[in-house]
């Protein structure tokens, strides 16, 4: 009743049905009327015009002048021109002008243009995946390591 027939007359396959294919370079769109809630993840672009509370994964994302973002962004590529709390993991970052960001920047190329606000740490990642972290050690452990190592070689 429900079956579909294709044209040599076998059945129909998920793959037989005709779909829209996607279009490279247009973007994802959250417009300013919309508000997220929830972590987002895309093999595209991404424009955010509206409010989002949650992490932004993408290829490219552009957050636009009236947007906020609460919560960090990955992606090869991220141009903020609006508001954004977290951490920005990117290769290239830029910051327009009317850029807010508080967080720490993790990126192999940055350019902050005049007047955007920054409130963070900016670290190079040359040639280290943009998710490395780095550790730090205690000072108070430090200071016993050095002193086993004086204990060792006497």
């Amino acid at each position: 009743m429900f079956s579909k027939v294709n044209k040599s007359g076998q059945p129909a396959t998920v793959h037989d049905s005709p779909r829209p294919s996607v279009k490279a370079g247009i973007p994802s769109i959250i417009s300013a009327d919309l508000r997220i809630t929830g972590d987002l993840v895309c093999s595209g672009d991404v424009q955010i015009d509206g409010w989002v509370e949650g992490d932004i994964q993408s290829r490219n994302i552009t957050i636009g002048e009236g947007a906020t973002v609460q919560g960090g962004l990955q992606a090869e590529s991220v141009r903020i021109c609006g508001l954004v709390n977290g951490e920005v993991r990117a290769d290239m970052v830029v910051l327009e002008k009317t850029a807010r960001v508080t967080g720490d920047i993790l990126h192999k190329s940055l350019a902050i243009e005049q007047g955007a606000y920054l409130e963070g740490m900016c670290r190079r990642t040359d040639t280290h995946p943009v998710t490395a972290v780095a550790t730090t050690v205690e000072p108070a452990a430090a200071k016993e390591v050095v002193t086993e190592k004086k204990a060792a070689t006497a």
